[in-house]
């Protein structure tokens, strides 16, 4: 586990699986099922603090696979690279406000 973290962190992982598996497809159905837990825990009227606990959980998981996207473009550079920076900003964007 420590090694997934660990390479990704140091821009060691392949960009197209951080990008798209690690980050758009994993990281965006955490997100999704993170939703759907708080919407339950809503749902059965549980304290609203658990529940925004719950939604915001991924968050810091979100930012991790960002900044690593970021770091790893970074060392490889060109177009790709660069509009795979822009795309996890938006995406992270996306994750926070929805």
């Amino acid at each position: 586990m420590t090694d997934f973290f660990r390479t990704r962190w140091r821009g060691e992982a392949p960009l197209d699986r951080l990008f798209w598996r690690d980050m758009l497809l994993v990281g965006t159905i955490l997100n999704v099922a993170s939703s759907v837990l708080a919407l339950i825990l809503l749902g059965l009227k549980l304290p609203l603090w658990l529940v925004l606990v719950v939604h915001f959980l991924p968050v810091t998981y979100n930012i991790f696979l960002t900044i690593a996207v970021w770091r790893t473009a970074e060392k490889r550079g060109g177009l790709k690279a660069r509009l795979m920076m822009l795309g996890s900003a938006f995406w992270l964007v996306a994750t926070v406000v929805v």
